[in-house]
């Protein structure tokens, strides 16, 4: 048997992506895209965060038509989109506060419910410290009274914004302003943070999901599933800084990419605490392959580092531990 070749690409609004079947087209190859970010934003060159968000909220406008209010947090996303007194948001957007967003969505929630708007959806957005730091306090009381909103974090696994400095949802051995790379074990410390997609589970809310700028199709999925859901809900989406992770601005999807090859980045999807789904992983590649090219991580590769070996069998065995949790291989080759 014999499949046809397609040279054209699949990923962008051009005269060969329109020869695609509608079904197998991104919401950024359609023509009537909304555009929820437009042109003349400030973000960095290749940052994942501006990807993701345009693809997630043109997404939920989509699955909505057109009926989606955001609320979102202090962070990256929120400065480059917005320099006083310009906007780049085609949607109808707030800022509130750093830590508070959650709570605002809710409030919005509440407002269209009582003027019969029911049918207008709320999503709250912020960077990981905004949400898993600052904001978690109202993130959880947004979760335990299953509020019907959709909280979206994007990770990029520090407060870029401000100079990068650690999150709780910094990786082990991650230089950052606050964690430098010294000492006898540089870089962030072994055994700490956060991981909120748990958290969220225990929660027992309707859906929870992780995703990836490196798999805009499962993205899309998730976030058209979670607006078809009622109540609480929360995605949280890998989205690489080049600036802050110290890597070249068109490597930010390859990057993205190695992460959920090496399991260090599951995809899967969970509805009232129980794991439904998960991304298989295709070919899976030893963590390192993920970390070198990050200069974050750069001294877990110096020969005069006696904790590099450590650091890196440690780094393994946690993606090791996400592959057996989630169920990520299923294919003994891809071992």
């Amino acid at each position: 048997m014999t499949q046809t070749v397609k040279f054209y690409q699949t990923g962008t609004l051009t005269v060969g992506n329109r020869l695609l079947d509608p079904e197998t087209r991104t919401v950024q190859s359609s023509e009537d895209r909304s555009n929820a970010i437009t042109c003349g934003h400030r973000a960095c060159q290749g940052c994942g965060e501006a990807l993701g968000a345009r693809y997630a909220i043109d997404t939920a406008m989509k699955a909505t038509d057109g009926k989606v209010i955001c609320v979102n947090a202090t962070g990256c996303l929120e400065v480059f989109t917005t320099p006083y007194p310009e906007t780049s948001w085609q949607v109808p957007w707030i800022h509130s506060l750093f830590g508070n967003a959650a709570a605002v969505a809710t409030g919005v929630a509440a407002a269209m419910r009582v003027k019969g708007k029911a049918t207008t959806r709320v999503i709250a957005q912020g960077g990981d410290g905004g949400t898993t730091d600052i904001g978690f306090g109202c993130l959880s009381g947004m979760f335990e009274r299953n509020d019907d909103v959709l909280y979206i974090c994007y990770d990029n696994e520090a407060y870029m914004n401000t100079g990068v400095q650690r999150s709780s949802a910094t990786p082990p051995a991650a230089r950052t302003a606050t964690t430098p790379a010294v000492g006898e074990q540089p870089g962030n410390v072994f055994g700490t943070g956060k991981n909120v997609p748990l958290i969220a589970m225990a929660h027992n809310i309707p859906y929870v999901a992780t995703a990836s700028v490196a798999d805009l199709h499962d993205l899309e999925r998730k976030v058209t599933k979670a607006m078809s859901i009622r109540g609480a809900r929360y995605i949280q989406i890998m989205v690489p800084c080049p600036l802050g992770w110290g890597t070249l601005s068109h490597d930010t999807i390859k990057l993205a990419r190695l992460a959920m090859e090496s399991g260090i980045w599951p995809l899967f999807e969970a509805e009232h605490g129980v794991v439904t789904a998960s991304r298989a992983i295709r070919r899976k590649v030893p963590v390192a392959e993920y970390l070198k090219p990050q200069r974050r991580f750069a001294h877990l590769f110096k020969a005069d580092n006696p904790h590099a070996a450590e650091s890196l069998r440690r780094f393994q065995a946690m993606a090791d531990e996400n592959c057996r949790r989630y169920n990520l291989i299923r294919d003994e080759e891809a071992v």
